[in-house]
């Protein structure tokens, strides 16, 4: 009898410890950033000394899913002339990364309007992912480089721009990946929609 008093105790804590632990994480967490001696960039929602900065502010999502698809235009345009970029495909590649949310942030971390990964914001000359102009900028930079990489091949610099233009090396083709294979069609949806305008 000791003995089972014993075991619900010790269930019944570890329950109130679980509920408690669950309860306590935020609905919303900002990301924190170190960078330690030899260049690697830690992040951690959970900074465990001083030498972690605050690297992105996570505000909580707004419930209204709409954005202007006209508000980034002008911005759109400066790069797109910078780069050499079509206006409407830059425009296609924004509305399918993000839908034009510059507080984007996808499951595996991409930050902003062209959804740069943490690790390329140095290589792409960004400072805050969720600056409009830094973010479109340093994408176009990238998408740049990624089609003269496949000689203007678009289906296979869009492709790389959503799997990496190594996988892309691999199969010398678009991969055969569910989620890139339906990007690339609906970058190329969007293209055609924003050429006519």
């Amino acid at each position: 009898m000791h003995r089972n008093n014993k075991k619900i105790i010790c269930a019944v804590s570890l329950c109130v410890l679980m509920i408690i632990s669950v309860l306590s994480i935020p609905a919303a967490a900002d990301i924190f950033m170190f960078t330690d001696r030899d260049g690697v960039l830690h992040f951690t929602n959970v900074p465990t000394s001083s030498s972690y900065k605050l690297f992105i502010k996570e505000y909580p999502r707004k419930s209204n899913k709409h954005h202007s698809t006209d508000k980034y235009d002008h911005l759109i345009t400066e790069a797109s002339k910078k780069h050499d970029i079509p206006f409407p495909l830059l425009k296609a590649i924004i509305k399918a990364e993000s839908n034009f949310d510059k507080m984007a942030v996808s499951r595996a971390g991409a930050l902003g309007l062209m959804q740069i990964m943490p690790n390329n914001l140095k290589e792409f000359k960004i400072d805050d992912p969720f600056d409009p102009w830094e973010n479109v900028m340093g994408g176009t930079r990238y998408f740049k480089k990624l089609l003269l990489r496949f000689n203007g091949k678009l289906p296979l610099a869009i492709a790389a721009y959503n799997a990496g233009p190594e996988r892309v090396n691999r199969y010398n083709d678009i991969p055969p990946i569910k989620e890139t294979e339906n990007y690339v069609k609906r970058v190329m949806k969007y293209y055609y929609i924003f050429k006519k305008g």
